[in-house]
C-alpha cells in the first residue's frame, strides 16, 4: 500500500496545498502534524514517521516547505518517500526553484501534478519530460493539451516519447565516484567506501535498445571470464527503464533510455581506499595569546590526474581572530561563521606537497566552555580517473533504422560526505 494523501505545507503548519487520493484519512488529521513534529524535536526524538491514534505521517523537509503523506495502513515506507523525493524532483523541474511562493504561484500546474503524479495512493507517471507534454505552465496551451494525452502515459515504455530525432546521434556516459573517508588522529583509516553513479545524456533518434558492459566480477565469473581488475558492485539501483529480469538472470544491463539527462544507476563499493589527498595537521596553542596551525597535503594519486577546486577545511577555536596566513599555493580564507579556515587550491597535482600556516590572536581571557574538536575535511574533484577501476566496456546501440550512433565515456572522482581526519594538538 502507498499514501492516503498528500500535503504540503509551510514552516508553521499551514496547508498550502493537498490532495487526498484515498479518502480513508480524514484530511484534518493533518491539524496534529505540526505539534508533533514540535514536541519530538523538543524531546531529542524527531524520526521520520510520526503517528497520531492509527494515522501515520511520513514527511521531508525540502527549502521552507514540508511535504507529508498520511496512511492508516502498514504502507511500503521507501515507496512513499521515493515519492516524496520524486515530487520534489519534478515541482523543481518545473518551477526551479521549490519553495512557498512558488507552490502558490502555481497552483493549476500543481494540483495538474499531483492528479497525475499518483493515482489512489499509488504512483504513476513520474518522469517530468513527460509530464511536460501535457502539462504545462501556460493557461491556455493547458486546455488544449488535455485533449491529446501522449500516448507514452500508456505505453510500456512511459519514460520515453517516440517520434524523437536527432541529426547527430550520441550518447554521453559520466561515471562519478564519491569517496567517503575517516582518518584517525594515528593516520589509520577507520572507514571507507566508494559511492558511485552512472550518468547519461542521450540525443539518440527513435526508440533504440541500449546495453552497457561493465567489469563486473560476478558477469565475468558467470562466463567463465576472470581476465584483468573487476570489481563487485553492491547495494546496485537502477532506473526504471532498466531489465531487472535481464540483470538478474545474466548481469546484462539492457534498456531503452529516457531522452535527455537521467541516472542510469547508482552502487557501492565496499574497499579499502586510503585518502587520495593526505593531509597533515599541528595545532599549538599559546594561553591567551595565539594559536598557530600548520597543515601539509600531500597528493596520493598518479602524477598525470590532477585534482581540481580542492578546499581544505580546517576548524579553529570559536573565540580565534586576527587570522594571518601564509601557502605555498592556493588561497586561505578565514569564515567565522563556520568557524574554520578554507584553503583552496584551483589546481592539484598527483604527488605534490603544500603547505599551509595559520596564526590567530586569542582573547585573554581564558574560555572555559569545552569545545569539540571537529575534523578537517577535504573537498576534490578528480577527472579522468576512478579509485574502484570500474570500467565500461562497451556501449551497444541498436535501433530498426540501422543509424551509428558514437558513445562517449568520462570519469571523475570526488570527495563524498565523509574525507576528514582530525587536528593533532602539539
Amino acid at each position: 500500500m502507498s499514501a492516503s494523501a498528500i500535503f504540503v505545507l509551510d514552516l508553521k503548519g499551514k496547508v498550502l496545498i493537498c490532495r487526498n487520493y484515498k479518502g480513508d484519512v480524514d484530511m484534518a488529521e493533518i491539524d496534529h502534524f505540526m505539534p508533533l513534529l514540535m514536541q519530538h524535536e523538543e524531546e531529542g526524538l524527531l524520526s521520520p514517521v510520526l503517528s497520531h491514534g492509527n494515522v501515520h505521517f511520513m514527511w521531508i523537509k525540502h527549502s521552507n516547505l514540508y511535504l507529508v503523506a498520511t496512511t492508516n495502513k502498514n504502507s511500503n515506507a521507501s515507496l512513499v518517500y521515493s515519492f516524496l523525493y520524486k515530487i520534489v524532483e519534478v515541482f523543481t523541474e518545473y518551477f526551479k526553484e521549490l519553495e512557498e511562493e512558488s507552490i502558490q504561484d502555481n497552483f493549476v500546474v500543481v494540483y495538474e501534478l499531483l492528479d497525475e503524479l499518483m493515482d489512489f495512493g499509488f504512483p504513476q507517471t513520474t518522469e517530468s519530460k513527460i509530464l511536460q507534454e501535457y502539462i504545462t505552465q501556460e493557461g491556455a496551451k493547458l486546455e488544449v493539451a488535455k485533449s491529446k494525452v501522449p500516448t507514452t502515459v500508456t505505453n510500456a515504455v512511459s519514460w520515453r516519447s517516440e517520434g524523437i530525432k536527432y541529426k547527430k546521434n550520441e550518447v554521453f556516459i559520466d561515471v562519478i565516484e564519491s569517496i567517503n573517508v575517516l582518518v584517525n588522529a594515528n593516520g589509520s583509516v577507520m572507514s571507507s567506501d566508494i559511492v558511485g553513479s552512472i550518468k547519461l545524456k542521450t540525443m539518440l533518434s527513435g526508440m533504440p535498445e541500449l546495453r552497457l558492459g561493465l567489469n563486473d566480477r560476478v558477469l565475468f565469473a558467470l562466463t567463465g571470464r576472470d581476465k584483468g581488475k573487476t570489481v563487485v558492485m553492491e547495494d546496485v539501483k537502477f532506473h526504471q527503464c532498466v531489465r531487472l529480469s535481464r540483470f538478474e538472470s545474466d548481469r546484462t544491463i539492457s534498456f531503452i533510455p529516457p531522452d535527455g539527462e537521467s541516472e542510469l544507476m547508482s552502487y557501492r563499493i565496499n574497499t579499502h581506499v586510503k585518502p587520495l589527498i593526505w593531509i597533515e595537521s599541528v595545532i599549538e596553542k599559546f594561553s591567551h595569546s595565539r594559536v598557530e596551525i600548520m597543515v601539509k597535503a600531500k597528493g596520493q594519486f598518479k602524477k598525470q590526474s590532477v585534482a581540481n577546486n580542492v578546499e581544505v577545511r580546517v576548524p579553529v577555536p570559536s573565540d580565534a581572530d586576527s587570522p594571518k596566513f601564509k601557502t605555498s599555493t592556493g588561497s586561505a580564507k578565514y569564515v567565522p561563521e563556520k568557524n574554520m579556515v578554507v584553503w583552496t587550491i584551483k589546481s592539484f597535482p598527483g604527488g605534490k606537497e603544500f603547505l599551509m600556516r595559520a596564526h590567530f590572536g586569542l582573547p585573554s581571557v581564558e574560555n572555559d566552555e569545552a569545545e569539540g574538536k571537529p575534523p578537517i575535511t577535504v573537498k576534490f574533484e578528480i577527472p579522468y580517473f576512478t579509485v574502484s577501476g570500474i570500467q565500461v566496456r562497451y556501449m551497444k546501440i541498436i535501433e530498426k533504422s540501422g543509424y551509428q550512433a558514437l558513445p562517449w565515456v568520462r570519469y571523475i572522482t570526488q570527495s563524498g560526505g565523509r574525507v576528514a581526519t582530525p587536528l593533532i594538538n602539539k
